[in-house]
């Protein structure tokens, strides 16, 4: 027998993360793990730290050339970050 009030797990547990606020948080973290995935492995390799802080991903990319590659696309690298969590977790792209 089915109850009529039964909901898909994933709608639970967006509404959870809400509640307690913690969806931000998460899927800042979401989007962090997605950068070796999302910018692939010769990228990954010139990548130190990673964090967000005030909407703007800082990303510190040890090669100055792949540096001044990656800041001529750091809009749209934001944006396909985005869409990969689902998400409008950032702004920005700062690289350092």
């Amino acid at each position: 027998m089915r109850k009529s009030n039964t909901e898909r797990i994933d709608v639970v547990i967006h509404q959870f993360l809400r509640i307690n606020g913690i969806e931000t948080p998460y899927n800042q973290w979401r989007l962090v793990q997605a950068w070796p995935e999302v910018m692939g492995k010769v990228i990954e390799r010139y990548t130190g730290n990673i964090f967000i802080k005030n909407q703007t991903l800082h990303v510190q990319i040890t090669s100055p050339a792949v540096r001044q590659n990656l800041l001529m696309e750091h809009r749209s690298l934001a944006r396909r970050l985005n869409e990969y969590v689902g998400a409008q977790v950032i702004e920005d792209i700062h690289f350092y």
